[in-house]
Parts: structure tokens; C-alpha cells; sequence
């Protein structure tokens, strides 16, 4: 009789067992994911005054479709839908309604652009579908405890401007500084930022500030008032065209400040170039990422597979543009989150996921540079290296360095 029960209890033990484990393994979805498909969109300024950024979007589309070659996540196929928001927060709220409500993504992924984000990001939030690596660096965009469905890639504007004023202290602690930025979050992220890094300094150095409108025409009046004020150093906190234009400008003054651009203002065929090359020399920077044109990875196994995905999946896009590489590593991660949510392709995995990296690093950053993430940090990028152009391409200089202070 003992024998005949243990038999029982122990074949009522595997059922239980094997019962919980194929309930561990049961397949999650939300609207967006299948066992076949999972579906992702964007919205990209493929037209408009950062139409520069368009090829951004064209890299992460060529990505995802060397991914789908290669079998997709976990046999599932990729689905990128992208439309076309021309740098407009209006246009942005009408074409992530559509990804959301028509075409019911799982989730939004590198929207590109402040303003963009910034009209979308209560929306997405109401709706709790992730707005996952959010193409913009403003701190509204790294705030988990208001915005959980929110979490935004590039480095923190504040933290990026607080590096400058740093710098400018050690480097140059007597100059006169000039400010010019984008009137939105990411101008006015920067413009605190570099008076955070300053300091007590901050209101005597900084002798002049002044703003521009994304749809203004050309900044050469805002450049002419911070050369008036006496300035010998300045900040350019803007978007491509604003920078290039800023970069010509100051060369044909015949004006020579020491001059700083954030680092979405730093790529050779979007900004230098237009501005003029010669022009740009001298300019100073940040990174996280490899450069293609720099001789120094010409060797390096990540800058192979680069060039190899570039020829074979984007042979039209200029393989050395940093936009390009931009839009390689932002896929890249994207594509490790979901491979980390297995057969959990729910939103709210999918966060959880993205709010767990630990030590990730991607084919393209530079030697220390690692990702983690927490679900009090969502700051994807919070280490960075200076550079500055020498008139062909970008010279890292100095150490990593790292900022986790409080992001604005």
C-alpha cells in the first residue's frame, strides 16, 4: 500500500512539474507580436529642417532587414513601420496615433528628435506602449518615475552640457563663453547643463546667450550678437543645419572662439562639410561610438561587420556618416532586448528588458564604453570621450568620462 502511494505522489509531482513548467514556458503576446511577426514603428524627419536624419532611419530599416535574412528574433520576423513625421510635433502626434491605434506596433522605437518625443510621450505613456530609445538625450526622456513607457538613448543633454562646462573650466577657466541654442528641450537641456558644469562661474563667463527657432531660416544674427558680447568660446547646442550654418558663419567673421558642438551636431557629411572643412577644424566634441573615418579601427572586427552590413544591406548610404553608424548600434540594442524577452513579447517585458542592461556592448563603441541600465536609470549612454575635427575626421582626446550625477 506504501508502495502503491509514493508510486501516486510521485506521478502527481511530475504532472504538477511538468504543468508549471509548460506554463513557465507559454508564449506572451501583446497587440503587435505573434509567433511569426513582431511589429515596431517609428516616426523619422525623412523631410523637413532635420531631414539630415532621414538616413538614420534608412540604417535601422537596412538592419532589421539583414536580421529577418538571418532568421529573425527567436524565429519571429521583424516589422518596422515608418512614417514620415518632417521634424513637426503635430505630424508626430498624427503618425504614432496611426502606428498605435491602426497598425497596433508592439512598441516605438527611435522616434527621432526632441520635439518629436516630446508631443508623443504623455500619449504613449496613457497608452503604455514603450516609446523605447527615444532619438534625443533631454531629461524629460530618462524619467522612469513619470514616464515609465519612456526611455530615451542618447546621451543626457544636461550631463553632456555639464561635461563641457567641466571642461572649459580645466581647459579654459578665463573664458568668455557664448551660447547658442535650439529653443526647445534640447537647447535649454545644454544651456543648464554647461551652467551646472560652470558652476559659481557660470553667470560671469557666460557673456551671451542666444536662441533660435527650428523653422529660422539661418542663426547669423544670434551668431553676430554672441561675437559682439566679447565672447571667446562657443557653445553651439543645435541640430545639424543650425550648427553647419554656425560653423560658416564664424569663419567668414573672421572670428576664431574656441568652439564647442553637441554631439548630434558632429557628423562629417551633414554638418562639416556643408560648413566647409577647413572651417570646421578646431572644433571640439564628444563620442561614445567608433568612427569610420578614423584609421585608428580600420582592423577592429566591429568596424568589419559595419562595413560588410553597409556594402551588402545600405550600399547607398555613405558608410563612413556617424548618422549611419548611429543607426547601426541603435538596432543592434534593440534587437538584444527583444532576443532577451524570449517568448514574453509583452510591453511591459519589453521595458523590463530594456531597464536591465547589464555591461551590453555594442560592435561600435568605443574601448569601456559599456550600457546598463536600471529601472531607477534609464540612461542608456552615461559615459563619453572629447574629440575634436583636424579638418578630414575626428581625434578622440583625454580619458572616458563617466557622469551618473542627477540628470537635470
Amino acid at each position: 500500500m506504501n508502495k502503491g502511494f509514493f508510486r501516486l505522489a510521485a506521478g502527481t509531482a511530475l504532472v504538477i512539474a511538468l504543468s508549471a513548467s509548460s506554463a513557465f514556458a507559454q508564449k506572451k503576446y501583446d497587440p503587435g507580436a505573434s509567433d511569426s511577426e513582431i511589429k515596431i514603428g517609428q516616426t523619422v524627419p525623412f523631410s523637413g529642417p532635420a531631414s539630415a536624419y532621414a538616413t538614420i532611419g534608412r540604417a535601422q530599416a537596412a538592419y532589421i532587414n539583414m536580421i529577418n535574412d538571418q532568421g529573425g528574433i527567436n524565429g519571429r520576423k521583424i516589422k518596422l513601420i515608418q512614417y514620415d513625421d518632417a521634424y513637426s510635433p503635430p505630424k508626430a502626434v498624427e503618425q504614432v496615433r496611426k502606428l498605435v491605434e491602426n497598425d497596433e506596433v508592439l512598441l516605438t522605437f527611435q522616434i527621432i528628435g526632441t520635439p518629436s518625443n516630446a508631443a508623443v510621450q504623455k500619449y504613449l505613456n496613457a497608452k503604455k506602449v514603450p516609446q523605447l530609445f527615444a532619438a534625443t538625450g533631454a531629461s524629460k526622456f530618462t524619467d522612469p518615475k513619470n514616464f515609465p513607457w519612456t526611455m530615451g538613448y542618447n546621451p543626457n543633454y544636461f550631463v553632456e552640457g555639464r561635461i563641457y562646462g567641466q571642461y572649459i573650466l580645466k581647459e579654459h577657466p578665463n573664458a568668455k563663453v557664448g551660447v547658442l541654442y535650439q529653443n526647445d528641450d534640447l537647447g535649454k537641456d545644454y544651456l543648464n547643463g554647461i551652467k551646472a558644469g560652470l558652476g559659481d562661474k557660470a553667470a560671469t563667463m557666460i557673456v551671451a546667450e542666444a536662441s533660435y527657432e527650428v523653422s529660422d531660416p539661418t542663426i547669423d544674427s544670434q551668431i553676430l550678437k554672441i561675437r559682439s558680447a566679447g565672447a571667446d568660446l562657443l557653445f553651439s547646442a543645435a541640430t545639424p543645419k543650425q550648427a553647419a550654418q554656425a560653423i560658416k558663419k564664424v569663419y567668414e567673421l573672421g572670428w576664431r572662439p574656441v568652439h564647442i558642438v553637441d554631439i548630434n551636431a558632429t557628423s562629417v557629411g551633414a554638418v562639416m562639410q556643408p560648413a566647409g572643412l577647413e572651417a570646421a577644424k578646431g572644433v571640439i566634441s564628444v563620442n561614445y561610438g567608433k568612427d569610420p573615418l578614423d584609421p585608428t579601427w580600420k582592423d577592429d572586427p566591429g568596424m568589419k561587420k559595419y562595413f560588410d552590413f553597409m556594402a551588402k544591406y545600405y550600399p547607398e548610404g555613405d558608410k563612413n556618416s556617424n548618422f549611419n553608424v548611429y543607426g547601426y548600434s541603435t538596432t543592434e540594442l534593440l534587437v538584444h532586448v527583444l532576443q532577451m524577452c524570449g517568448d514574453n513579447l509583452t510591453r511591459e517585458n519589453v521595458m523590463k528588458q530594456a531597464s536591465s542592461l547589464k555591461d551590453v556592448t555594442g560592435d561600435l563603441a568605443l574601448p569601456g564604453i559599456k550600457a546598463n541600465t536600471s529601472p531607477t536609470d534609464y540612461r542608456v549612454n552615461k559615459q563619453l570621450q572629447m574629440m575634436r575635427f583636424n579638418g578630414e575626421r575626428w581625434e578622440l582626446f583625454g580619458p572616458i568620462l563617466e557622469d551618473t550625477g542627477a540628470a537635470g
